[in-house]
């Protein structure tokens, strides 16, 4: 389970510095700062993208969930969310530290 939550968090660390650079670059481009969200990201990836997405969970499961809070994580910056759990699931999958010491043979 370590190894699948490192893999995982390296995958999202470099896909998230790979997306700082990208939204870094069409910030300079357009003299502006400009963050690709997380429903900007999903649009690009599935065909529906977050309409889709909201259309048949928020109808079907918690409606009252939707606006205020899932609605709102949604606008985060694509890149900077996904280092920032990268970052956690690598530090959730790391191995455990030896004691410093401690005699380990006794």
């Amino acid at each position: 389970m370590k190894f699948l939550a490192r893999s995982v968090g390296l995958l999202l660390v470099a896909a998230g510095f790979i997306g700082l650079v990208i939204d870094g670059t069409r910030s300079i481009v357009n003299h502006t700062i400009s963050f690709v969200s997380i429903s900007g990201a999903a649009g690009t990836l599935f065909p529906d993208g977050a309409a889709g997405f909201e259309g048949q969970v928020a109808a079907r499961t918690y409606p009252w969930l939707w606006d205020p809070v899932v609605s709102q994580l949604l606008q985060l910056p694509a890149s900077v969310t996904g280092f920032v759990v990268g970052v956690l699931l690598l530090w959730l999958g790391q191995k455990p530290l030896e004691p410093i010491g401690h005699f380990a043979g006794r």
